[in-house]
């Protein structure tokens, strides 16, 4: 899977995200202008060890991206779109594009791609979900879709797991 950030403002957010995609194997695709720089200590705290797990591609622009990527199959999340995110059939090699923290995509691109754009269901009160937390529920959901390739579907437990729950009342 790939996950393409627009313009995204907040280093945390994409440290948590870059770490989403090491623990997934997803490609992450960095749209400029960031709002910060990518040696920023918050962007590496956030994706702590993990940066030399993941592949990521940095773009001048929105236009660059597209030519560096032809014939990509995109999905735009937008509070704004028609249809739920699980109504959607992801294939493996999908994009997951998301817009910046503070007014998401532009207006422009969602009425051209608009037959391509989803939306997390949420109360008409609510603004927004943070962007890390948007970006690990829709792609979650198109992984889940294709039986969770490459990852460790179980764990197991340690000999000496640590205090039980018991132990705390």
């Amino acid at each position: 899977m790939n996950i393409v950030l627009v313009e995204p403002e907040i280093p945390q957010n994409t440290g948590n995200i870059a770490r989403t995609c090491a623990a997934t194997g997803s490609h992450l695709h960095l749209i400029r202008p960031l709002g910060f720089s990518l040696a920023d200590k918050y962007l590496k705290r956030a994706g702590l060890d993990y940066w030399n797990l993941m592949r990521y591609t940095v773009y001048d622009s929105l236009d660059e991206f597209y030519a560096k990527n032809p014939g990509a199959v995109c999905h735009y999340a937008s509070k704004k779109a028609a249809r739920s995110y699980c109504d959607v059939r992801y294939g493996a090699d999908d994009f997951l594009v998301f817009g910046r923290e503070s007014r998401g995509l532009d207006e422009a691109l969602l009425r051209r791609e608009y037959q391509r754009c989803v939306r997390i269901p949420m109360r008409a009160e609510a603004r927004s979900l943070n962007l890390s937390n948007s970006v690990a529920i829709v792609l979650y959901e198109a992984l889940r879709q294709q039986g969770f390739p490459g990852l460790l579907g179980e764990g197991s437990l340690t000999e000496d797991s640590g205090p039980e729950w018991k132990d705390y009342v």
